[in-house]
């Protein structure tokens, strides 16, 4: 009785964490200027926990202004380059309504990252938007 009391509550637990061990989608995006452009705007989308990462490079001590429109879900992290979303803090955050401006740190390419806030991606909504990115 002992073992099957044990097995029953070593189930429960592995169904109880499965959840949480599932990979979330995320999609990479470089984002490039055309020719003689200092901006460029992507549509995107975002659902659940999903998230959408979007790459630039940039030099110490440029500006760079993220803006981002569409779904009120839609929200947006800056990351400086090497830092990892999830393992590093945001040089800077958005939403719609709240772009970001930051003169940058340093030489690379950085990351921002697209996503919704828990209460929204546990509902599984989806977040449509158009992100926009200059750097002068």
């Amino acid at each position: 009785m002992k073992h099957f009391a044990t097995l029953a509550f070593a189930t429960l637990l592995a169904c109880a964490t499965a959840p949480a061990l599932a990979q979330d989608n995320i999609t990479t995006t470089a984002v490039h200027f055309t020719k003689g452009a200092s901006s460029a705007t992507v549509p995107g989308a975002v659902k659940g926990y999903d998230s959408a990462r979007y790459t630039l490079s940039a030099r110490a001590g440029q500006t760079m202004r993220v803006s981002i429109t569409g779904s009120s879900n839609a929200n947006f992290n800056v990351f400086a380059p090497g830092d990892v979303p999830g393992a590093a803090t945001a040089i800077g955050s958005g939403a719609v309504g709240q772009d970001w401006n930051g003169t940058l740190p340093t030489n690379g390419t950085y990351t921002v990252q697209v996503y919704q806030m828990r209460a929204s991606a546990r509902r599984g909504q989806n977040a449509a938007y158009n992100i926009s990115f200059g750097i002068h």
